[in-house]
């Protein structure tokens, strides 16, 4: 069994709770969503202080940095294990919060997942994790059935540009199951092997109508789209990223216009109820721009261990057990928390789901382009 080191461990501040906070700050994670997901989450810890913290005491985030490495995330989840934090919360990248999971569910610490969508997110079913986020296949097969509505009849052979990881492969076989059954087809392309130029080669000779880019950003995200913009031949070939990639302003600093009119998925009702209204101007102002739904789960998150810290005290044990207990108004609708199949964890079943892009008129602007 494994256990955390309590060497060097710096006393707690008098009286605080402190919850570990997992987050994406430096590359090759996509920095962008890290800070994202942590102005949600210190945002709500600052509301929660300013309510009277749990049962009188300051609430106080533990952050560690997770680089989307597997490795220095369950490391973390060990270090804040070792600190006795009650509760873990956050990460992004589906590869860092599988690993830390496993950690997690080993060492008998909650971990309320934050972003991460992989469905897989444990090998075996688990009573230690929970997650506010749509699982993959949810979110990726109501993609799928978007694709199919607006390519129009006779027009589904999907290419997918991918890079070896769980989470791609397991995006790639939820498209062509989902796909499959309804007379798609699926081609996959290796965008690691293939230059941007020869995947827009692959992609006449396959006659897709559609790239879906299942890959890193900004690289190599963003000189496929650059390739596949330039390139003649493909003028009609529409370029989707359900992962998200369009969301966050980098994206569209760096492609302009050729970075519009790609369809991805996002986590966000048709509109927010008064909560979340509140809250997004909270988080605007504090980034500067328009907060992502990334933001927004990282402030649900948080909503939901303190109400399960002020209800059910500290103790990891009793965190755990309350997970199917727990009603908490997010800035998304009301959370509650089950068992889905095929998910191994607790689950929001289902946090809104939306398909967007970038307005190719006014890049800035998004439009919603399908709901489920």
């Amino acid at each position: 069994m494994i256990r955390p080191s309590r060497r060097n461990t710096p006393p707690s501040p008098s009286g605080a709770v402190r919850l570990g906070a997992l987050v994406p700050l430096t590359r090759p994670g996509w920095v962008e969503a890290g800070r994202h997901l942590l102005a949600g989450l210190d945002l709500a810890v600052r509301e929660v202080n300013d309510a009277g913290g749990i049962d009188g005491r300051p609430l106080e985030l533990v952050i560690r940095d997770t680089a989307a490495d597997p490795e220095r995330a369950a490391a973390a989840v060990t270090e804040l294990a070792g600190l006795g934090v009650p509760a873990v919360v956050g990460e992004y990248h589906s590869v860092a919060a599988r690993a830390a999971a496993a950690r997690a569910d080993a060492l008998g610490v909650p971990f309320l997942c934050s972003s991460a969508v992989l469905d897989a997110l444990t090998d075996e079913p688990t009573r230690w994790v929970a997650r506010p986020a749509p699982a993959q296949s949810h979110g990726w097969r109501i993609y799928a059935d978007f694709l199919l509505g607006h390519l129009g009849a006779g027009r589904h052979r999907i290419a997918v540009a991918t890079q070896p990881s769980v989470y791609w492969a397991a995006g790639t076989r939820i498209l062509r199951d989902h796909l499959a059954s309804r007379g798609g087809t699926v081609v996959e392309l290796d965008a690691t092997a293939l230059a941007p130029g020869a995947l827009c080669d692959a992609l006449v000779e396959e006659g897709a109508s559609a790239l879906l880019l299942l890959t890193g950003h900004p690289e190599p995200a963003v000189p496929i789209v650059r390739a596949v913009r330039g390139d003649r031949r493909l003028a009609e070939v529409l370029i989707g990223a359900p992962a998200g990639q369009p969301e966050f302003t980098e994206w569209a600093a760096l492609l302009g216009r050729d970075g519009a009119g790609v369809p991805f998925l996002r986590y966000l009702p048709e509109r927010l109820g008064p909560l979340g209204e509140r809250v997004g101007r909270d988080l605007r102002e504090r980034l500067g721009r328009a907060p992502s739904f990334v933001a927004f789960e990282g402030w649900d998150s948080v909503a939901v261990l303190a109400e399960l810290l002020r209800t059910h005290g500290t103790d990891r044990a009793a965190v755990t057990e309350a997970w199917p207990r727990v009603s908490v108004e997010g800035t998304r609708g009301p959370i509650r928390f089950s068992r889905v199949p095929g998910t191994g964890v607790w689950q929001w079943a289902w946090a809104p789901v939306q398909v967007v892009d970038r307005d190719p008129a006014d890049p800035g602007r998004l439009r919603i382009l399908h709901t489920g």
